[in-house]
């Protein structure tokens, strides 16, 4: 393993930094020739150079001329904008596919240089240890990668079973090492509202470390609950839908994030607060929370997200700066990051439009990281251990029968209870639908398909089943994944049993992933190692990968933009409004396990 070295602190530097912005010393990197975008004041100052020293900001200003000693790199941006890196306020790696290392890899040519990740997968599958492994790759990159402690394994106690659970003494740990910004969303908004001592333990300790307490209210509901969640401690909510949402969080003195990830269109809804209403823009902050491999290479990051907002009709420099120092204020780290100015780490963008948004050059911490596109730097690889490689324990090989639901004695056929995806959007329906009984199994039919979670963390070999619609499958297919936020157990979706066993097995082999059948023969095949969360290959093969297996979804039926996300959605148990656990269907709206079937027909 290779141990990061600490970047030095403005203090550290800050003699070198004075007498560089005094002239007294040279700066190691001077940019002139730029239209620097202030988005402290929310000005571009035509003309104006800046000057670097240990990779900090030392000069920013008209004439940088006094700054340039003989070493000095001087590089003249001819007109172009120089914006500050973009800050992803929220998101989880492992929804990449991807290691820190290459996340970090795949993002950079986009101009993300700070990031604040919270690795409750992992934490779902090997506990404080798999968050420690996440952490110290994360500490190795060439870009801020600052991890916030998860505070739910489980997501909602009582509701599912995970490979590990986290607590409060876990919480407590957590904030005296390096780098911990926070506590990770804090889901299980129904314990905060019941005054659970867990979760306000958990709240607790994170304010006496003077960190932040992050939110996710996934409930539609601004009445006494919303009220009493915010006064729980949570600084931040990304799951508003709705202008209504941002509009309550920002009352109530938080911060709403508005996300464009792979399915989570949540942005066009949200910015009219400040588009059309004109509130402050300071407590909004644009985040991603979730992508996957495919859209990092093909389309983007936080660049992808800035760009939609703008397309929504936002001021570019109000864009950025839901994106750079609104963030960095969020965090405590105005004084790090965030904006183009004295003693900040030097992480900027070289742009030749501010609404298009090219990313023509990125540095981070004054050293050129990416040009045109291409990373340019190395990115650390941590050693990952084999146990955190052999993570997927399903007890037994599983057959077709393993994948029934069986109807009461007698039933000709039954109304049950149907999970209802819905394109872009976390939450899911809670449907109906009458089915068939057929030698005593409840059949599929027309867009009900079969779900099924099975038990992937301790070997029990349980498989619960159920329901859902919405991706539209053909006849005689499957897919199966371990990544199935947050418990991640395998969740197996299907037409055809016999393919839905095949599928199961297939993952068991491979050591997690994502697979996709149909009659008999494997379409697409993402092999996810590590946790059964994520692969250390280039994101580049990775994205490959995924791009085939969401062709192969689309081969087998399903149109839904990004339907995999759904698919890794469908065990989240503290999103409304029908999910399924390892101990069954969760009717999320009531926080309570309820039946598959509603009733018997005659």
């Amino acid at each position: 393993m290779q141990t990061p070295i600490p970047f030095p602190s403005w203090p550290d530097v800050a003699a070198d930094l004075v007498a560089t912005a005094a002239g007294r010393a040279p700066a190691d990197l001077v940019l002139t020739g730029a239209r620097v975008v202030l988005v402290q004041t929310r000005e571009v100052m035509a003309g104006w150079q800046v000057a670097i020293r240990h990779g900090r900001f030392a000069y920013v200003g008209p004439d940088a001329s006094h700054c340039i000693g003989p070493a000095t790199e001087v590089v003249d941006l001819g007109g172009r904008y120089l914006i500050p890196g973009l800050c992803d306020g929220h998101m989880h790696i492992e929804s990449g596919m991807l290691t820190p290392a290459e996340f970090a890899r795949a993002v950079i040519p986009h101009g993300t240089t700070s990031m604040f990740t919270d690795p409750h997968e992992i934490a779902n599958v090997l506990g404080l240890r798999g968050v420690r492994l996440m952490h110290d790759e994360a500490l190795m990159q060439p870009v801020n990668i600052w991890t916030q402690m998860p505070s739910c394994a489980p997501s909602a106690p009582g509701l599912e079973t995970t490979g590990y659970e986290i607590g409060p003494d876990d919480v407590a740990e957590a904030m005296g090492w390096p780098d911990i910004i926070g506590l990770g969303e804090m889901m299980n908004f129904p314990g905060v509202v019941a005054g659970s001592q867990q979760m306000l333990a958990e709240i607790a300790a994170t304010q006496k470390a003077g960190k932040t307490v992050g939110g996710h209210y996934a409930s539609p509901d601004l009445g006494p609950g919303f009220h009493a969640y915010a006064a729980g401690g949570p600084a931040d909510d990304h799951e508003g839908t709705s202008e209504d949402d941002a509009v309550a969080r920002m009352r109530q003195g938080m911060r709403s994030m508005i996300r464009l990830g792979s399915a989570w269109f949540d942005i066009a809804a949200q910015i009219t607060a400040i588009t059309e209403r004109g509130l402050d823009p300071r407590n909004m902050i644009i985040c991603t929370d979730d992508c996957h491999s495919g859209t990092l290479v093909h389309e983007g990051h936080m660049n992808r997200a800035v760009r939609h907002a703008i397309a929504c009709g936002c001021d570019p420099l109000i864009a950025l700066q839901m994106a750079t120092i609104n963030t960095a204020t969020h965090f405590g780290l105005e004084r790090e990051i965030g904006q183009i100015a004295p003693g900040r780490r030097a992480d900027m963008i070289v742009t030749s439009d501010l609404s298009a948004l090219p990313i023509e050059a990125v540095y981070a911490r004054g050293r050129l990281v990416a040009e045109g596109g291409r990373c340019l730097v190395d990115c650390p690889h941590l050693d990952w251990p084999d146990d955190a490689r052999d993570t997927v324990h399903l007890g037994r090989v599983l057959g077709a029968d393993d994948f029934a639901a069986k109807a009461p004695k007698g039933a000709a056929s039954v109304t049950v209870r149907v999970i209802g995806v819905v394109e872009n959007q976390a939450p899911t329906e809670a449907l109906e639908a009458v089915l068939p009984v057929i030698s005593g199994m409840i059949a599929a039919q027309g867009d009900v398909a079969h779900i099924a979670l099975v038990e992937r963390h301790r070997g029990t070999g349980q498989v619960v089943n159920g329901f859902v619609s919405g991706f539209g499958y053909g006849p005689g297919m499957a897919m199966a994944a371990t990544v199935a936020h947050d418990s991640h157990h395998m969740i197996v979706v299907g037409t055809c049993r016999a393919m839905m066993a095949k599928a199961a097995n297939r993952l068991a082999e491979v050591g997690g992933g994502v697979t996709v059948w149909r009659d008999g023969v494997e379409l697409a095949l993402v092999e996810l190692p590590i946790a059964g969360l994520m692969s250390d290959s280039p994101a580049a093969e990775v994205a490959a990968k995924a791009q085939a297996m969401v062709a192969a979804m689309a081969d087998c039926g399903c149109t839904l933009n990004n339907a995999y996300m759904q698919h890794s959605l469908l065990a989240l148990v503290v999103i409304p409004a029908l999910r399924i656990s390892d101990l069954g269907l969760v009717d999320v709206t009531r926080f309570a396990l309820t039946d598959l079937v509603v009733r018997e027909n005659p």
